[in-house]
């Protein structure tokens, strides 16, 4: 048997207060909340409305008007990069790949460069493993489980056992322009070149299809800048490392 109604939705004399109970329910939905006007915008103010929203990625520095620049490096297609740079810069890379959620794959001869890095993020889920050239396992890339893989192989890597598949980026370092930058710029669908020598650079501006005020400007980089290309486009990037990077891994250098 149902007790009484709650004295709080009854009237003076034990019926229900038809003035609050009675109007406040309405078909099943609860209590009316509080009653505000509505949010409006007229027609020809529409074109105003706009919303800040830029590229997701990994956060790779500032660009030449100090806005945040990113790199996708979780990719549904397959996605390589080339990078002809100082390791500081890929490495910063890795580092911010993995928080956000990637795993990270590095083939290299040098595992004692990395070593304080894969202390710090740790092996498994969004964390950092190395093996030695030639000897990547299959990673399993999936949605819920992206991977980089950061080939650091020296001036000539050979051709990797693990190459870039669906969610499954794969970076190539070159310390320097070496004879098989051609055919890894033409695999690459971005190429990253930091600070090198005038006939580097008029190389790399064959390769690349570069300006003459461009070639001229890759000599005399500042370390932690990068010219990105992809396609016909062209940005120079700042990077700077933020406290936890600096303390880990220094200030940023082009030489190793």
């Amino acid at each position: 048997m149902a007790g009484p109604t709650p004295p709080a939705l009854t009237g003076g004399r034990g019926e229900p207060a038809r003035g609050t109970f009675a109007s406040a329910v309405r078909g099943g939905f609860g209590l009316l909340g509080p009653r505000h006007g509505r949010h409006t915008l007229p027609a020809d103010q529409v074109d105003t409305l706009t919303l800040p929203i830029g590229d997701d990625g990994v956060v790779i520095g500032a660009d030449a008007e100090g806005r945040p620049a990113t790199l996708g490096v979780n990719r549904p297609t397959p996605y390589d990069i080339l990078f002809i740079g100082g390791l500081w810069t890929a490495q910063i890379l890795a580092f911010r790949a993995a928080a956000t959620g990637a795993r990270v794959a590095v083939e290299t001869g040098r595992a004692g460069a990395w070593a304080q890095l894969v202390q710090a993020l740790g092996v498994g889920q969004s964390g950092m493993t190395v093996h030695d050239v030639g000897r990547v396992p299959p990673q399993g890339a999936s949605a819920g489980s992206p991977v980089l893989v950061v080939r650091d192989c020296g001036m000539r890597p050979p051709r990797g056992r693990v190459v870039s598949a669906p969610w499954q980026s794969v970076l190539t370092v070159l310390p320097y322009l070496s004879p098989v930058a051609p055919r890894l710029v033409r695999q690459a669908r971005l190429v990253g070149v930091q600070r090198v020598s005038p006939d580097e650079a008029v190389q790399i501006g064959r390769l690349l299809g570069l300006t003459g005020a461009d070639i001229e400007s890759l000599p005399t980089l500042a370390d932690g800048v990068t010219l990105w290309c992809a396609d016909r486009d062209r940005q120079y990037v700042m990077t700077r490392g933020t406290d936890a990077e600096t303390g880990l891994l220094g200030t940023a250098r082009r030489m190793d």
